[in-house]
C-alpha cells in the first residue's frame, strides 16, 4: 500500500512538473522570439563637419550600440570574471553556480546570491521581471536554454552588454565608456574596464562619479579575481591596481547647439525611429564657428542693453518675466550653401523658439540690393543716374506694365548731370509709407532730398526715394515677377515691398543673399550632410539645389556696391581691417527689426535682432547700430581662428573699371557706363 501511494505521488509530481514545463515552454515561445529579435533603443548622434559630437538625442534610454567585433576581448574577460566564468561551457544554466548559491543562501538565512548566468540575466532583463518567485525562475531557466539553442554565445554577449544599465543614465558598455571616461572601447585601460564591469550589479553604489572610492575598491576585487584564475599576469595586475582613472561627470545629451538639434529633428521628422534607431547625422555645422557666432550674438545683445540703459530705455522686468529682446545669426559657405553656424536665440534655456528658422520678420532696407541687381540685369550700371526726390503715386502700383521697355541709356542721357557733391550719411532706417488725399508719398528717413545720384550712391546711403524711383523706372511688375523668381514668398503686390515690408526668417535671408555672395547663383542652405543608419548605410539623400539667376560679372556689380556700403556707407560699423567685406543694413519701421546681411569672399553671415512681442528695440537701434558691429565682431574672431581665410573678392572676366569724378565704377558689356558720362570723359572706355 505504501509503495502504491509513493508511486502515485511520484507519478503525479512528475506529471505536474512535465505539465508545468510544457505550459512554460509553449508560453515562452513569443518571449524567445522577442529575445532573438531584440533591438535596444539606440541614441541618435549628431556630429559637426569634423565629426565632433554636437548632441546625443534619445527618448527614455541613452545608449550607443557596439557590435561584438567592436568590443575588445579584455572587456569580455572582465565581464565573465565577475558575472559568469563558465559562460562558454554551460548551456544557459550553471548548475554548479546554482548549488553554491543555494548553500550560501541557506547558511545566511536569506537571499544572498542568485547563481544566474549571463544568458539568464539577459532573459530576465529583456522579457521577464525582477520578482523572486519559483515560477519566474523556472521560466527564466527554460528561456535561457531555448535562447542558447537559438543564438550563438557571441550574439548573447552582444545583446547583454548593449542592454544592461551602467548607472548615470548610461545603457550599454559603449555609452558608459564615453560617458565616464570620454573614450572609445578600444582606448579603455584594464582598470577602467573593471570599473565598468562592477556597475551592472549595483549601478548607483559603484557609480564612479558619485562614489569613486567604492568603484575603485570593487574594480580591484575584480582584478584580483582575474589574476587568481590566470586571465591576467602579475605585471598587468600591478599596473591596473595602482591606476586611478580620470572620471568625467557629463550631461547625457551634451547638447552644444540646441537650435541646430531642433532643426535637424524637424528636417528628419519623416524618419519615425530617428531618436531610437541608432542613426548618425553628419551636419555641415562647424562647432568652432558655432561658438564664435553664439559669442557674437551675445556681444550684440549686451551692447544693446548697455545703450538702452544709458538712455533710460531699458524695460523693467517683473519677477519671472523674460526679456523680449532677442536675436539670431546664420553663417553659410558662399560656394556651397553649407550652414556652418545657426543660433536661434540668446538663451535656449529661457526660450527654445528658433528665430533663425521660424520667425518671420520684416526685412527693411536689406531687400534693396535685389532691386539694383534687377536693374543691372536690365542694362543699367552703377554709374547710371536716378532722382532722389519725392514723387506721389496715385496707387501703390503703376498701371503701365510696359514702362520698363524704355532704353536705360536714353533715360540716363536725359537725366544725367555731373555728381560733385558729397552725400549725407543718414541713418539707415526704412522710411514710413504715408498717405494723404489717397496718394502715397514716400520719403527719406531724414526728410531731405539728394537730387540726382548714381545707383552706387543711392544704395551706399540707402536712399528710399532713389530706390522707389528706380523701381518705378524699370517697372514694378518686372521687379515683382523677378522677386518671385528669386524665391521670395508671400510678398505684397505693391510698392511697399521696396521699403522692406517683406517678412522672412534669417535662414530664408541667407538663401536669398547667396545670389550676391555666390556670384549670381542661389544656394539652398544645407544643414545636413548625411544620415547613416545602424548598418552603416546612407539613408538620407541630400539634394544640391543651386539656381543660376544672373552671371558672375553682373552679380559683381552689386557685390561692389555692397562692399562700398561697408567701406563708406551705412554699414561702416561692419568693417574689419585686413579683409574685404560686403553687406547691407536693414531696419523696419520704429526700429522693430535690425538686420545686417553680408559676406566675405568665402563666408556669408545674416544677423537679426528684435523683440519677440514686435515692439521697438529702442529709439536709435537701427540695423547699422545694432547688427553691423556684430558682423564685425564675428569676422574679427573668425580671421583670428582661421588666418588663412580668403581676404579679397575675385574680379570676374568681363568686368571693367572706370573712374568718374574721383569715384571708381565697375561696368560690363551689358551694363555700360551711360553715354553722357562717356562724352564728358577724356579717356576712352575699353571693353
Amino acid at each position: 500500500m505504501t509503495r502504491k501511494v509513493l508511486f502515485t505521488f511520484l507519478f503525479l509530481a512528475v506529471f505536474f512538473i512535465i505539465t508545468l514545463l510544457t505550459i512554460i515552454i509553449f508560453d515562452t515561445q513569443s518571449k524567445v522570439s522577442a529575445i532573438k529579435n531584440y533591438k535596444p533603443k539606440i541614441a541618435l548622434r549628431i556630429l559637426d563637419r569634423k565629426d565632433r559630437l554636437i548632441a546625443n538625442v534619445f527618448e527614455d534610454q541613452f545608449r550607443y550600440f557596439a557590435s561584438f567585433d567592436e568590443i575588445p576581448p579584455r572587456i569580455i574577460e572582465t565581464l565573465l570574471a565577475v558575472e559568469d566564468t563558465m559562460f562558454f561551457e554551460h548551456s544557459g544554466i550553471n548548475f554548479d553556480a546554482i548549488s553554491r548559491a543555494i548553500l550560501k543562501n541557506i547558511k545566511s538565512g536569506g537571499y544572498m546570491e542568485g547563481g544566474s548566468t549571463i544568458t539568464q540575466q539577459l532573459v530576465k532583463n529583456v522579457v521577464l521581471s525582477n520578482e523572486k518567485t519559483l515560477d519566474r525562475k523556472l521560466r527564466e531557466a527554460v528561456l535561457a536554454m531555448q535562447v542558447e539553442n537559438m543564438l550563438t554565445k557571441e550574439e548573447i554577449l552582444e545583446k547583454y552588454i548593449n542592454h544592461i544599465y551602467f548607472g548615470h543614465g548610461y545603457y550599454g558598455v559603449k555609452t558608459a565608456a564615453h560617458g565616464y571616461f570620454n573614450k572609445d572601447l578600444q582606448s579603455l585601460t584594464l582598470k577602467e574596464m573593471a570599473m565598468l564591469m562592477a556597475l551592472p550589479r549595483a549601478p548607483s553604489y559603484y557609480d564612479p562619479v558619485k562614489n569613486f572610492e567604492f568603484s575603485i575598491s570593487r574594480a580591484n576585487s575584480i582584478l584580483e579575481r582575474m589574476h587568481s584564475i590566470g586571465w591576467i599576469n602579475k605585471d598587468e595586475y600591478q599596473v591596473a591596481i595602482n591606476e586611478r582613472p580620470k572620471v568625467y561627470n557629463q550631461t547625457l545629451s551634451q547638447n552644444l547647439a540646441p537650435h541646430v538639434v531642433d532643426e535637424v529633428l524637424r528636417q528628419l521628422s519623416d524618419i519615425k525611429d530617428i531618436k531610437t534607431g541608432g542613426y548618425i547625422v553628419k551636419t555641415n555645422i562647424d562647432l568652432d564657428y558655432q561658438a564664435i557666432a553664439q559669442k557674437s550674438l551675445i556681444y550684440g545683445y549686451n551692447n544693446i542693453q548697455k545703450r538702452l540703459k544709458s538712455r533710460n530705455e531699458q524695460k523693467e522686468l517683473a519677477e519671472g518675466e523674460v526679456d523680449t529682446l532677442n536675436g539670431a545669426i546664420v553663417v553659410t559657405e558662399n560656394g556651397s550653401g553649407n550652414i556652418l553656424a545657426l543660433v536661434g536665440g540668446i538663451d535656449y534655456t529661457k526660450s527654445n523658439f528658433n528665430r533663425a528658422t521660424q520667425s518671420q520678420r520684416q526685412f527693411g532696407s536689406t531687400i534693396k540690393p535685389f532691386f539694383y541687381q534687377i536693374a543691372f540685369d536690365m542694362g543699367y550700371s552703377p554709374a547710371s543716374s536716378i532722382s532722389d526726390t519725392a514723387k506721389s503715386f496715385g496707387e501703390l502700383v503703376e498701371k503701365d506694365e510696359k514702362k520698363s521697355s524704355e532704353n536705360p541709356e536714353i533715360i540716363n542721357e536725359n537725366i544725367h548731370q555731373e555728381i560733385t557733391q558729397e552725400m549725407p550719411n543718414q541713418d539707415e532706417i526704412t522710411g514710413e509709407i504715408t498717405e494723404e488725399d489717397t496718394r502715397w508719398k514716400p520719403r527719406n528717413f531724414n526728410k531731405s532730398f539728394s537730387g540726382l545720384v548714381t545707383l552706387k550712391e543711392a544704395l551706399q546711403y540707402s536712399l528710399n526715394l532713389a530706390t522707389i524711383n528706380l523701381v518705378d523706372l524699370v517697372g514694378f511688375y518686372n521687379v515683382y515677377n523677378k522677386m518671385i523668381d528669386y524665391g521670395f514668398k508671400n510678398i505684397q503686390r505693391d510698392m511697399s515691398i521696396i521699403l522692406g515690408s517683406v517678412a522672412l526668417s534669417p535662414l530664408e535671408a541667407a538663401r536669398h543673399y547667396s545670389i550676391f555672395s555666390n556670384y549670381g547663383t542661389i544656394n539652398e542652405p544645407k544643414l545636413i550632410r548625411s544620415v547613416i543608419d545602424i548598418d552603416n548605410n546612407e539613408k538620407y539623400a541630400i539634394e544640391n539645389n543651386s539656381i543660376e539667376m544672373t552671371t558672375k560679372e553682373q552679380a559683381f556689380l552689386t557685390i561692389d556696391l555692397l562692399k562700398n556700403i561697408v567701406e563708406n556707407g551705412t554699414g561702416k560699423r561692419a568693417k574689419v581691417n585686413g579683409i574685404e567685406l560686403a553687406g547691407k543694413t536693414g531696419t523696419s519701421n520704429d526700429n522693430i527689426d535690425a538686420w545686417f546681411s553680408g559676406f566675405s569672399p568665402t563666408l556669408q553671415v545674416v544677423i537679426w535682432y528684435g523683440r519677440d512681442d514686435n515692439t521697438s528695440i529702442g529709439k536709435y537701434e537701427s540695423g547699422g547700430v545694432v547688427s553691423a558691429p556684430v558682423f564685425s565682431h564675428f569676422f574679427s574672431n573668425i580671421i583670428k581662428f582661421e588666418p588663412g581665410l580668403k581676404r579679397s573678392f575675385d574680379l570676374p572676366e568681363g568686368v571693367f573699371k572706370q573712374n568718374v569724378n574721383g569715384k571708381n565704377y565697375y561696368y560690363t558689356i551689358k551694363s555700360k557706363i551711360p553715354k553722357q558720362i562717356i562724352n564728358n570723359l577724356d579717356e576712352n572706355l575699353i571693353f
